[in-house]
């Protein structure tokens, strides 16, 4: 069979699809990797993929290149004739959708978030359920990471309830994500930017922000209570490590993270291909998110065994229980924030370990990656 999947990066295929990729692959099947062109598509071809290169940008609405997508995936999957098409990511779920149902192919669907335009009511908003309404009409099956996210969909009637199901985020490769520092996939890369950035033992307490530096990931909200905690005396290291996006509508200008280093309220160390080092090192991993899907950061942190503080949102929940594993903050609330994070810092190390294990214990139980991989490898059978 040939099996198309299409994303808004190659760079996202490779680091969270691959495991799904390999099974497919297994069992014969042709994948072909349809995805702007980045770093890592080559390396899609290097494990296997037929690469096929689109223009697709991620960051904003543009009706006329948004209509312009449309056809260069039409023309791309004429061109491929896939049996079955994977979307993910909001552009391709729709735009790739419309083009799949044009050529009669059938497609499967993932709302990996509802993503920016639904955290606001507005036409935009609007818009872009009428456009989801429109395209999920036509999907075999659309999967969704968490619950609130499947329940928004079918209560707002943008997909009919019979085609949908729940899915684990990504999943986690579990032998690749190990406590205490074990690996089994590449070397530990080198700090970006920041030397010495990571911790040693002796060192105080650390605070680990792994995300693109935009503003609905909660960057702002991080910033004011780390701020705030150093006020108040509280003796910690504050990292952020994730890209600087500064074409995004609310990405965070390089200016602005300059000067947060420079006046020494974090540690930036920018982007890197292995987070892991970075992971192990720290000792709490902070997301205060707006809304999430199933936040692949918080899957790593917990499959490392790490304790986790973020918001009390969609998606966070689906990876943090307060108390057992972490602690939940309110949304948008800086000193809730702080105030979460001073109590992680302040707990008992057996607390703050043992709140590790119960994470690890829970990507174990409901996370790991073939869960996801069974569920697209049973759908991809019955067809």
């Amino acid at each position: 069979m040939r099996v198309a999947i299409v994303l808004n990066t190659s760079w996202n295929i490779f680091n969270f699809r691959m495991g799904l990729l390999e099974a497919l692959m297994a069992q014969g099947h042709e994948i072909h990797a349809v995805a702007p062109k980045d770093n890592y598509s080559p390396l899609l071809e290097k494990a296997g993929c037929i690469y096929h290169k689109v223009r697709m940008d991620s960051r904003g609405a543009n009706p006329v290149k948004d209509a312009l997508l449309i056809g260069e995936l039409y023309f791309l999957y004429k061109k491929i004739k896939p049996d079955v098409v994977l979307h993910y990511t909001i552009k391709p779920n729709i735009y790739g959708t419309i083009a799949a149902r044009l050529l009669k192919i059938p497609c499967i669907n993932n709302v990996c978030g509802l993503g920016t335009v639904f955290l606001n009511n507005n036409i935009v908003s609007k818009i872009a359920k009428a456009m989801y309404k429109f395209a999920f009409r036509f999907p075999r099956k659309v999967f969704f990471q968490n619950q609130d996210d499947h329940d928004f969909f079918i209560q707002t009637g943008l997909v009919k309830e019979s085609k949908t199901g729940i899915i684990p985020g990504s999943g986690i490769n579990l032998s690749q994500f190990e406590p205490n520092g074990a690996t089994t996939k590449g070397a530990a890369p080198k700090p970006v930017k920041t030397p010495a950035a990571l911790p040693n033992a002796h060192e105080p307490f650390t605070f680990l922000m792994v995300s693109r530096l935009i503003s609905d990931k909660g960057v702002m909200e991080y910033i004011d209570a780390i701020k705030m905690l150093k006020q108040e005396g509280v003796k910690a290291r504050f990292q952020v490590l994730g890209s600087i996006d500064p074409k995004h509508k609310k990405g965070i200008p390089e200016e602005t993270v300059r000067g947060w280093v420079n006046d020494g309220t974090i540690e930036y160390l920018g982007h890197v291909s292995d987070v892991r080092p970075f992971l192990n090192k720290a000792n709490c991993v902070v997301l205060p998110s707006y809304r999430e899907g199933t936040p692949r950061t918080l899957l790593e942190a917990a499959a490392v065994a790490k304790p986790i503080v973020a918001t009390n949102v969609a998606g966070c929940t689906n990876v943090v229980e307060d108390g057992f594993n972490g602690l939940l903050c309110q949304l948008k609330d800086p000193v809730d924030l702080a105030e979460k994070m001073k109590k992680m810092a302040s707990l008992p190390e057996d607390e703050i370990t043992l709140m590790g294990k119960n994470g690890r214990k829970k990507v174990e139980r409901e996370f790991d990656e073939q869960l996801v991989i069974d569920s697209y490898l049973h759908e991809i059978s019955t067809l």
